[in-house]
């Protein structure tokens, strides 16, 4: 992930990246795996922090991104 230590959020921003947060888990299948909670989190984080504000946008972008990545854990 890019390094985002240097990077601030105002209480209103960390709301919607909340709200996109949950929107994308509760789209998510049973099991839900906490290395995907993980993925989708810093793609919110990423795309928040290049100025993304729409909670819809942001939940969509972090759910596409997990549907690119390789599965190397299904068996």
């Amino acid at each position: 992930m890019k390094n985002l230590s240097n990077t601030a959020f105002s209480p209103e921003v960390i709301e919607i990246m909340t709200a996109a947060l949950e929107a994308a888990i509760a789209t998510l299948p049973e099991p839900i795996q906490s290395r995907h909670v993980n993925l989708v989190a810093e793609s919110i984080l990423r795309s928040a922090s290049a100025g993304e504000r729409n909670v819809e946008s942001l939940a969509r972008l972090a759910l596409l991104e997990l549907r690119l990545i390789p599965r190397t854990d299904q068996r």
